[in-house]
């Protein structure tokens, strides 16, 4: 299974604002810390908003915080909110399935399956718990 870019940038920007602890940063502070589009990362950050991960402020001072304690929000809730997981392939989507075989296919129930299996080691972390090690994540994100 490979993640999407923007699930792939909202768990870093999420790692990011749990390590560095600032009252508010920006979309140009993390992507330039990852090495990652800007222009990709802000939209990946009005995502998080919308989903009430992150605050966002406009203007002098403003800028981007995450909302809550970084122990509540499980890597399990952002992959699912920002992953299409429903159409792991095809024939998951029976308005577009051009498979021939999909009425007797038992490879779907395999991938749901292990896709549940997937999500529910992820729900066991948090991003408290992939961030723990904040003053070596600090320095190579602060630089």
């Amino acid at each position: 299974m490979r993640l999407s870019l923007h699930t792939d940038y909202a768990l870093r920007a999420l790692i990011y604002l749990a390590t560095m602890q600032e009252e508010a940063t920006t979309a140009a502070a993390i992507a330039a810390s990852y090495r990652i589009s800007k222009n990709h990362l802000v939209k990946v950050l009005q995502r998080l908003r919308d989903l009430g991960y992150v605050d966002t402020v406009r203007g002098r001072g403003g800028g981007v915080r995450l909302v809550g304690d970084p122990a509540q929000i499980r890597l399990g809730d952002v992959v699912r909110r920002t992953e299409e997981l429903d159409e792991l392939v095809e024939c998951f989507n029976p308005e577009t399935n051009t498979c021939p075989i999909a009425s007797v296919c038992l490879l779907p129930r395999r991938l749901s399956e292990a896709t549940q299996a997937f999500l529910a080691v992820l729900d066991r972390y948090t991003v408290a718990d992939v961030s723990t090690n904040r003053a070596r994540l600090g320095a190579i994100l602060g630089n």
